[in-house]
């Protein structure tokens, strides 16, 4: 493998709503799930994103990801903390309880770096709660929210163009 630059490293970062890492290796989805388990979660919602075999009529041939990883793991890390704190009650829970509960129980985000092959994932998220409605739309901020602000870029390969014709594309919100 190409040596990487030294900005886009290896990171994890664990905090009280969950776990955030960015990593070179393959994405273990059975474990990511398995860190967000909890007894008293009634849903468990898993997004997988994977790197399709086109783009716009082009034939992908795989995807290359870099990362300010310093500051990538910390937005990532305070998306997960503003997820728990936007879904702060569920319409399940009992009135007169202490509302500011997270209706969230543990959340996970795990994005990958390097080169990433048709049909490999490049991100997962996992998120627990006692209710599925929390866990889907908080699986879904998640997602959009590392997609407009995270700190990390992608490089489409095409069948059929050089390599170097490859452009890094920017997340959405950048």
């Amino acid at each position: 493998m190409a040596s990487s630059p030294s900005a886009s490293v290896e990171a994890r970062l664990d905090i009280p709503e969950g776990t955030c890492a960015l990593t070179y290796e393959p994405l273990d989805v059975q474990a990511i799930i398995t860190s967000v388990a909890d007894d008293g979660a009634g849903a468990t919602a898993v997004f997988i994103g994977t790197t399709r075999n086109s783009f716009k009529g082009k034939v992908v041939t795989r995807l290359d990801y870099q990362a300010y990883s310093k500051m990538a793991i910390k937005t990532m890390a305070d998306i997960l903390r503003n997820a728990h704190t936007k879904y702060s009650r569920s319409d399940h829970q009992t009135a007169g309880r202490d509302i500011r509960a997270s209706s969230l129980i543990r959340s996970a985000v795990h994005h990958r770096l390097g080169t990433v092959p048709v049909g490999e994932p490049s991100i997962v998220i996992a998120v627990s709660s006692p209710h599925r409605k929390e866990a889907f739309m908080a699986c879904e901020l998640i997602l959009e929210e590392v997609k407009m602000k995270a700190q990390i870029w992608k490089r489409e390969f095409y069948d059929g163009e050089r390599e170097e014709e490859a452009e890094w594309k920017a997340n959405a919100g950048q």
